[in-house]
């Protein structure tokens, strides 16, 4: 990839491909087929949380062929570090009495997927599912968290594309990428 700023052209230029764009097709396409056999029957709302979602739900969902509606969501941590979730797209939308899957690119810390499951119970959702593109593997704070399905797993790393970020910068990256731990 060829990048403007130096910077990141050296973060580029040093990182380890961890799961190439084939491996994370293979991971969305079994997400799929879990996610098919689970919910093909029950009218899901699929809430993807942006802007790491994104890349994930237009991978995935042309893999679900069944009826579905899709929305999204921000959540993002606040000045003071507590989360705070913003729905700029739901107001026409009751998630009472429904079936939700939120759809992120990561399952770092799980604060954004354990507080927007919160808010969805609160509203009446008669499940909430969580799938991730990425599982970072290390501990959490909070034991409770789960997803309950994920494309491919990483190590406790600083890790960038398809859809993650490194600085606002390499989303478009074709696969999972770990930033070298001695920057050049």
């Amino acid at each position: 990839m060829k990048l403007v700023d130096k910077k990141l052209q050296a973060v580029w230029d040093s990182a380890e491909c961890l799961h190439s764009a084939d491996a994370l097709e293979q991971g969305v396409q079994d997400m799929a087929k879990q996610i098919r056999k689970r919910l093909h029957d029950q009218n899901p709302l699929i809430l993807c949380i942006m802007n790491g979602g994104l890349v994930t739900c237009g991978q995935l969902l042309p893999l679900l062929d069944f009826q579905l509606q899709l929305e999204y969501v921000n959540a993002a941590s606040g000045p003071t570090g507590k989360q705070e979730t913003r729905w700029p797209a739901l107001s026409q939308i009751s998630i009472a009495g429904r079936s939700v899957l939120l759809l992120d690119d990561i399952f770092d810390l799980g604060l954004s997927l354990h507080s927007l499951k919160e808010y969805c119970i609160e509203q009446g959702a008669t499940q909430v599912q969580a799938g991730v593109l990425v599982e970072k593997q290390h501990e959490r704070e909070k034991k409770d968290i789960a997803i309950d399905y994920r494309a491919v797993t990483v190590g406790d790393r600083f890790i960038f594309g398809a859809g993650l970020d490194y600085q606002g910068y390499l989303r478009n990256a074709p696969g999972i990428y770990a930033v070298a731990e001695k920057q050049p």
